[in-house]
């Protein structure tokens, strides 16, 4: 029985060489054995770098090889659907990077285009879900161990203000919400269970690219609700903090915490104070050993292309609220 995916990686972006090519050399079920970027000497300097078989110098390349069964997309956001659509035309399976796109227009583009193979697995890359803490914390929440769940407050931000950087280029799909902004939005999603049904919002543009630097956003569900900001302009930091009716939860590195320390969340219930520690682990790794099971046993995807779809959903909830400057309604 076959035990391993072949994958090219399509570029090579900061997050790939940092993260999700050791992660996946790593891996139980992930073989990498190519990589391609649209400068061949680039490609081929990565693969000499971590020992990848096969550089190529244009992405068609790469999914024209018969040998690669995945592909994994780091590409800048407005080439994350047109790619997928090509790999999957190709007869690959993708794992592409958040945000799914550049709408939810453009991502039900590629809904469509995923139902024409349904033979292949496709699939949003939230590393977050995959790390024990996040599978910790909706079995509490789930069970009802903090009570019913009323409020998250969450943050997420760092400092970056260099011109050339594709977070600050507005044509790539580049700011806040679409970079980490759309982290809030998705853990808020996962805990409540579904859409929420208001959004209120404050965005700050660039006054030169365009794109947003800070939003300040509350998404009102049926059962509470979260308020949360992100920035580009502001210090690193990421918080996460969910309040029920009987209980607490806090994390104290929730969305990327390091792969050789322990995790730690902090659990209030019944008045007692408890700090549950999570063994050292790498969430990219998890998600590459995810997403390569679903190839090999043919099952279903840990998270499906309609959940992606939703979260551009409520980023466009987000953007129209600040410009009408009032409460969307869904």
């Amino acid at each position: 029985m076959k035990t391993q995916v072949k994958w090219g990686i399509l570029g090579t972006a900061t997050i790939a060489m940092e993260q999700v090519i050791p992660a996946m050399q790593n891996s139980q079920f992930c073989e990498v054995v190519a990589i391609a970027s649209r400068s061949y000497e680039k490609a081929k300097n990565t693969a000499e770098k971590f020992h990848i078989a096969k550089a190529y110098g244009t992405y068609e390349e790469l999914i024209a090889d018969e040998e690669i069964e995945a592909v994994y997309i780091p590409l800048p956001n407005h080439l994350h659907v047109p790619w997928a659509i090509n790999a999957l035309d190709a007869g690959k399976h993708v794992l592409v990077e958040k945000p799914i796109g550049l709408s939810s227009a453009e991502a039900e583009k590629l809904v469509a285009a995923a139902k024409k193979h349904p033979d292949l697995k496709i699939m949003e890359a939230f590393m977050y879900r995959f790390h024990p803490q996040w599978v910790r914390v909706k079995e509490l929440v789930d069970s009802g161990a903090i009570g019913e769940i009323k409020a998250i407050q969450a943050s997420f931000s760092f400092f970056d203000d260099d011109p050339t950087s594709i977070v600050n280029n507005k044509e790539y799909g580049g700011g806040c919400l679409m970079d980490i902004g759309c982290y809030p939005i998705s853990i808020s999603r996962f805990l409540f269970g579904g859409m929420p049904k208001s959004v209120s919002a404050k965005i700050e543009y660039h006054p030169e690219f365009g794109m947003d630097t800070m939003a300040a956003c509350v998404l009102e569900f049926e059962q509470g609700m979260t308020t949360f900001f992100s920035s580009i302009r502001a210090k690193d930091d990421q918080t996460v903090q969910i309040w029920g009716t009987k209980g607490s939860i806090r994390f104290r590195r929730p969305f990327n915490p390091a792969n050789d320390k322990k995790a730690k969340i902090h659990l209030v219930r019944k008045n007692k104070k408890e700090k549950i520690k999570f063994d050292k682990c790498d969430q990219y790794t998890l998600q590459a050993d995810a997403f390569a099971r679903a190839i090999l046993e043919d099952t279903e995807v840990p998270t499906s292309l309609s959940d992606a779809v939703e979260n551009m959903k409520v980023i466009e909830m987000i953007i129209e609220s600040d410009r009408l400057g009032k409460r969307i309604v869904m």
